[in-house]
């Protein structure tokens, strides 16, 4: 019974940490200074085709699933294939967080555009932290570049790295040729670059040993 209640607060966690980083993008997106560089190619294909946000993300994401595949061959784990519902689930949150945020009036100065965006930084950060945290299924992008410290020399912090670059030089020149604009990509991207990462580290020095005590993870 103590490991089924510890184990539903992972979930908890996990859920809520995706419910959490959606809220983060859609404030990212309300604030027109661009997204982070994870969101930055749904976002550019939401921009460029006009479709919402969270099929533009399923769609982006089931393909990252899907890609695992011919990377990993015989390695690949069936498993790996709950990340498709996953995406999907995360996608429904990000179609409801754009339809509330939408709710505020759109902001009327560069200031408030910018408050924005740095609030979004701290939305994201205290969801990836609890998503992180709780140690279930990646969401597909993070399930791709794992996949990829399995067949190459990188580790998994260079990847992302090199992963974010990718992402935002593809959605900028997407952008840039489709609509002669920087779309999903501005001073925001760069905000977040700079800021979400450093964020999630200061939440878990502080709250991560208490919460991996809750969810069971003491030894994690």
């Amino acid at each position: 019974m103590k490991d089924k209640k510890k184990f539903g607060v992972r979930l908890f966690c996990y859920f809520t940490g995706m419910l959490i980083m959606t809220l983060g993008v859609a404030v990212s997106v309300k604030s027109v200074l661009g997204v982070s560089p994870n969101s930055s190619v749904p976002y550019t294909i939401t921009v460029v085709s006009g479709i919402d946000l969270g099929i533009a993300t399923i769609i982006f994401s089931v393909a990252m699933a899907l890609l695992e595949i011919p990377v990993l061959r015989k390695q690949y784990k069936a498993v790996n294939l709950l990340q498709i519902p996953v995406s999907i689930v995360f996608g429904m949150f990000m179609t409801s967080c754009v339809k509330f945020v939408n709710l505020i009036p759109d902001p009327s100065n560069f200031a408030v555009k910018l408050f924005l965006a740095f609030v979004s930084t701290i939305i994201v950060a205290i969801g990836v932290f609890l998503y992180v945290s709780a140690d279930l299924i990646p969401l597909p992008v993070e399930g791709f570049l794992i996949a990829l410290t399995k067949v190459t020399k990188f580790d998994f912090p260079t990847l992302k790295v090199i992963s974010d670059v990718a992402m935002v030089i593809i959605s900028l020149a997407t952008c840039l040729i489709v609509i002669h604009a920087f779309g999903s990509i501005g001073i925001g991207t760069v905000i977040s670059a700079l800021l979400v990462g450093n964020e999630v580290k200061i939440l878990s020095k502080r709250f991560k040993t208490p919460l991996n005590k809750a969810m069971g993870l003491e030894n994690h």
